[in-house]
């Protein structure tokens, strides 16, 4: 099993986490970027740069990530893309994507998509990133290691 992280928006604290847990456990992490990454010096810790371009990570991502693998992503069609990989995707804020959840949150996507190209104003974006989300995906990569990492 490998991680996987959509870094290009990928919050520093997410890669803290993400960089103890590794050296924690031992697990391979890979950082996907169109723009030089700094990481610890370990060696179960890389990064892979990729061209800048719209997608360019994302499609790195499908392309090598296999069924067992985590990838840390708030993007919704990259995560039901590793899904349909038989993978799992977490966002940065904790929430784990399922095939049982992915349908709704990509249906939900399109639906802001949409309004955002109409001529409805919406206003704000996401929340900014709080303690609370910090520590809930904290939690949530903690059980995932703990349940899929003492498998292999």
């Amino acid at each position: 099993m490998r991680i996987w992280v959509d870094a290009d928006a990928c919050p520093a604290v997410v890669k803290e986490i993400l960089f103890r847990a590794a050296a924690r456990t031992g697990v391979q992490l890979t950082l996907v970027a169109n723009q030089p990454l700094s990481t610890p010096s370990s060696p179960n810790i890389n990064t892979l740069q990729v061209p800048q371009g719209f997608d360019v990570a994302d499609d790195e991502i499908v392309k090598r990530v296999e069924a067992g693998d985590l990838v840390i992503t708030s993007d919704i069609p990259l995560a039901a893309e590793v899904i349909e990989k038989d993978a799992h995707a977490l966002s940065p804020r904790g929430e784990m994507h399922t095939k049982e959840n992915i349908g709704a949150r990509l249906n939900m996507r399109d639906f802001l998509d949409t309004m955002r190209s109409s001529a409805v104003e919406m206003s704000g974006g996401p929340a900014a990133f709080s303690q609370r989300d910090k520590q809930e995906f904290a939690n949530n990569l903690d059980r995932f290691l703990t349940k899929h990492a003492a498998n292999d």
